[in-house]
C-alpha cells in the first residue's frame, strides 16, 4: 500500500553548492491503445494542474528532492503525490537551471521519465490538482515550462531512437 500523505516542509530539502534548490519531476507516460484492443506506439503523458488551478498552466508532477532519498525515488514520490500514479522510473532526461518566477530563485531540475504501471484513484494531491492524459503535441502546447517541454523533446526522441532500432533489428533478422 502506497502512503496516501504528501511530503511538505523544507527540513530535508537539497541545495546545490551554488544555493539552488534543487528538484525532482517526472513524465508520466503510456502508449496509447489502439482501436483493436492493442497497444500502438504513440505516447500519451499525464499532465497536471498546478495547486492554484487550471488558469496557472499545465506541467509535469515535480517537486523537492530530499536528503533522505535518492534523485529516482524523489522522482517516483512526486508522480505519486502528484497525479497518482506508480510506475517504473527510467534514464534521467537531463539536468536543467531556471528562474522560479514565484520565488525570483534559480533551481536545478532535473527530468525522468515514468512508465506508469498503475493509476490510483485517490492520491495526496487529488483535491487540489487535477490530472489530464494527453498526446506529446497536447502537452508542448499547455506545459507553462520551458524545460519541462525541453525534457518532453528529450523523452520522444529518445522512444524514436529505439522504435527505430527495434525497426531495424526485426529487418536485420527477417533478411537472415
Amino acid at each position: 500500500m502506497a502512503c496516501l500523505v504528501a511530503r511538505s516542509g523544507r527540513e530535508l530539502q537539497r541545495y546545490d553548492n551554488l544555493g539552488r534548490r534543487q528538484v525532482v519531476g517526472c513524465i508520466p507516460y503510456r502508449f496509447k491503445n489502439c482501436s483493436d484492443g492493442s497497444v500502438g506506439d504513440e505516447l500519451e503523458v499525464l499532465v497536471i494542474t498546478s495547486q492554484k488551478g487550471q488558469a496557472r498552466g499545465m506541467m509535469f508532477p515535480k517537486g523537492g528532492w530530499e536528503l533522505d532519498e535518492s534523485v529516482e525515488e524523489a522522482a517516483s514520490r512526486e508522480s505519486l503525490e502528484e497525479a497518482g500514479v506508480l510506475g517504473n522510473v527510467e534514464d534521467g532526461l537531463g539536468k536543467w537551471n531556471f528562474l522560479s518566477k514565484r520565488h525570483g530563485t534559480f533551481y536545478e531540475g532535473y527530468m525522468f521519465p515514468l512508465l506508469v504501471t498503475k493509476q490510483l484513484d485517490l492520491w495526496p494531491e487529488k483535491n487540489v490538482r487535477q490530472r489530464i492524459w494527453m498526446t506529446v503535441d497536447e502537452a508542448r502546447e499547455v506545459c507553462r515550462h520551458w524545460w519541462m517541454k525541453e525534457a518532453l523533446d528529450m523523452l520522444v526522441e529518445r522512444h524514436k531512437s529505439l522504435q527505430q532500432q527495434n525497426e531495424e533489428h526485426m529487418l536485420s533478422c527477417s533478411l537472415r
